[in-house]
């Protein structure tokens, strides 16, 4: 998963003899806040998984409450009907259930590896340069968080707007069309 990542820190340390620690320093925090990231996207499509899980259970479960309920009363088309419903709900649970667990795979096979890196960092880390390299880049990602959260600040206004507007618009026609205009 993080092979590049990885990679990137390998030949950070390599290099760390001939370039300066400050530079390897940032790269390998870099790398750290990548992974992440990459395990914050993980667990967030596991939780799209497990409520895509808890909704299919329910369509199973109100499809084969149905097919019950026309057996009881002799309508043997719609119990056909949700037998083939079910079978594909059951089929689709089937595979939401293999995709879980290779999400929760996969997510533990990135943690491992997040904490390998963390490990070889702390291990190089030692120095006052690495302090101060921290810091520095502590100072550029807070700097680059408050530009994400204006922009977004701005994307929503924008949205606003236009959502405003739109309903403006549709008011307008309204009084128009009851006036004939």
């Amino acid at each position: 998963m993080f092979e590049r990542l990885r990679a990137a820190i390998e030949a950070a340390l390599d290099a760390a003899r001939l370039t300066d620690r400050r530079d390897v320093a940032f790269g390998m925090r870099e790398g750290i806040a990548e992974a992440r990231a990459a395990l914050h996207g993980m667990r967030e499509g596991i939780a799209q998984t497990e409520r895509q899980l808890t909704m299919e259970r329910k369509y199973l479960a109100d499809t084969e409450r149905r097919g019950g309920l026309a057996k009881q009363v002799g309508d043997d088309e719609t119990v056909r009907v949700a037998e083939r419903f079910a079978a594909k709900h059951r089929e689709k649970l089937r595979v939401l259930e293999g995709k879980l667990a290779a999400q929760q795979s996969e997510l533990d096979l990135a943690a491992r590896e997040l904490a390998e890196m963390k490990e070889q960092f702390q291990k190089v880390a030692g120095s006052s340069e690495f302090e101060a390299a921290w810091d520095e880049l502590d100072r550029a990602q807070a700097g680059r968080a408050a530009s994400h959260e204006m922009r977004d600040d701005l994307l929503r206004s924008e949205i606003d707007r236009a959502a405003r507007e739109a309903q403006a618009e549709a008011q307008l026609a309204e009084l128009k069309r009851k006036m004939g205009r």
